[in-house]
């Protein structure tokens, strides 16, 4: 049946990859902070420039895009991103900018940017317009998320499996929002590195297998049995489970 959502039937995608480039150094890795405690991977960028190439190299799902920026400006990075064929599912970008006049937000949404915030904006709004951006895939304005007997609220951040609550951290509820996003598909450990950390992740450590384990174990504890299985020599998989096992 796959994961449904229960205001609409149908595929629930949940991108959490994000680039946020700001060249005010405390407000950008500020708003990385708020973001990586909402369960997103988050990169920085300090330029335009940096964040051009940034985009061309990983495949982010938004990104959060000041205007004003040494070097190369907000509009032109949007404009670049936008015509780069290489981008087969371009980002959603959301402009971040003092610039608060109806022109400026015109022409920013016209060089291909899909939202449009002015500074200063609340935190909780910023998360807002995120989860927005990142549910228009969806077709959808529903939250939640349903494989078997698991269900994920990503509005609430709260998880349940066969009616108990179930405790996650920040990583761990990232972690199961990428399973739930693609049940029944073997996902590597690369994958996972790509999409649910950051670029500041080490390959080379056993982050990936530590805590699928972990979430594994807590998934366990209210289930007859574990709804994550490992597929040797390929990476993890999420197995739906009867709601009524």
């Amino acid at each position: 049946m796959g994961c449904t959502n229960r205001a609409s039937t149908g595929w629930y995608r949940d991108p959490v990859r994000i680039l946020v480039v700001d060249d005010e150094v405390d407000l950008a890795e500020a708003v990385a902070r708020g973001l990586r405690r909402e369960g997103y991977a988050v990169d920085l960028a300090h330029d335009g420039e940096d964040a051009l190439e940034k985009a061309r190299l990983t495949a982010y799902d938004l990104i959060c895009l000041d205007i004003t920026m040494p070097i190369m400006d907000g509009r032109e990075v949007c404009r670049a991103i936008r015509a780069d064929p290489m981008h087969d599912e371009p980002p959603r970008i959301l402009m971040l900018t003092a610039r608060d006049e109806v022109h400026e937000r015109v022409a920013g949404l016209d060089d291909g940017a899909d939202d449009y915030l002015v500074k200063p904006f609340a935190f909780v709004e910023l998360t807002a317009r995120v989860r927005t951006l990142l549910r228009r895939d969806a077709a959808t304005s529903g939250s939640l998320m349903v494989v078997g007997d698991i269900e994920l609220d990503t509005a609430a951040r709260s998880v349940s499996r066969s009616g108990q609550t179930i405790s996650l951290t920040s990583k761990e509820f990232a972690l199961l929002r990428y399973f739930m996003a693609r049940p029944g598909v073997v996902i590597s450990q690369e994958e996972l590195l790509d999409h649910v950390w950051d670029e500041n992740a080490d390959p080379f450590t056993n982050t990936v297998r530590v805590t699928v384990g972990t979430l594994r174990r807590k998934l366990t504890l209210v289930g007859t049995e574990a709804p994550i299985e490992t597929v040797i020599g390929a990476g993890y998989r999420l197995i739906e489970m009867p709601a009524d096992a």
